[in-house]
């Protein structure tokens, strides 16, 4: 999953960055409110970590101009600003949720997990494909009730395509939202050496390839 971080506390963003990644998310960090605005609106995101007082254009306008260019990615919100007015406006200019500072960072990653859920319509963190398993909160994936263990990277393609399960996902969105949208990746053989990975451990039906689009996990 792929996360805008839009945070001009240079130190906080860092720290964010890193624990999320951590948790195999791929993650884009500006200190600059309309350069965080201009990537919102160019690049994929399934998620936005959005400061309110942020220097170039605040996180107010930030989001209701996303809302209003019909961008619905989930918005995070955070802020050291408590009053219930300023966070009901936040809501109501179309922020989903909404984390005041200082926080724990585990409660900012239950946040962002509950947001990718609601995004991708799961009711549950438990998503499933014939007799493989992955618990999202956990990251625990078992075929057969046996636990396999995958890489960070195998983990966050194969939650990725299973999130997407029965629709197609060309390299371009893969390397978005898996990678960050990593240009130098473009052309590489990274997204089918990954692929090739995961067939290896979990089953070479478990991926299928489409010729001249890309790759998707069948419906069960």
């Amino acid at each position: 999953m792929n996360i805008l971080l839009i945070e001009d506390q240079e130190k906080l963003a860092a720290n964010i960055a890193e624990f999320l990644k951590t948790e195999t998310y791929a993650v884009t960090v500006t200190n600059d409110g309309k350069d965080g605005f201009e990537k919102a609106m160019t690049q994929e995101f399934d998620l936005v970590i959005l400061d309110i007082n942020l220097p170039g254009m605040d996180g107010y306008v930030i989001c209701t101009m996303l809302r209003e260019n019909r961008k619905n990615m989930p918005i995070l919100m955070l802020t050291a600003r408590t009053k219930q007015q300023e966070i009901i406006h936040g809501l109501n200019i179309g922020a989903d949720d909404y984390l005041t500072k200082p926080f724990d960072l585990d409660e900012l990653l239950a946040r962002v997990k509950a947001l990718l859920r609601r995004k991708s319509e799961e009711k549950t963190p438990i998503l499933k494909t014939g007799k493989i398993t992955v618990d999202t909160n956990t990251r625990e994936v078992r075929k057969d009730d046996m636990k396999v263990s995958l890489s960070p990277r195998e983990y966050a393609l194969f939650e990725y395509l299973l999130r997407h399960k029965g629709r197609v996902q060309q390299r371009p969105s893969i390397i978005e939202h898996v990678w960050g949208g990593r240009d130098d990746l473009m052309f590489s053989q990274t997204v089918d050496v990954h692929i090739a990975y995961l067939r290896r451990k979990l089953g070479k039906s478990v991926i299928e390839t489409v010729p001249g689009q890309g790759y998707m996990i069948p419906t069960d």
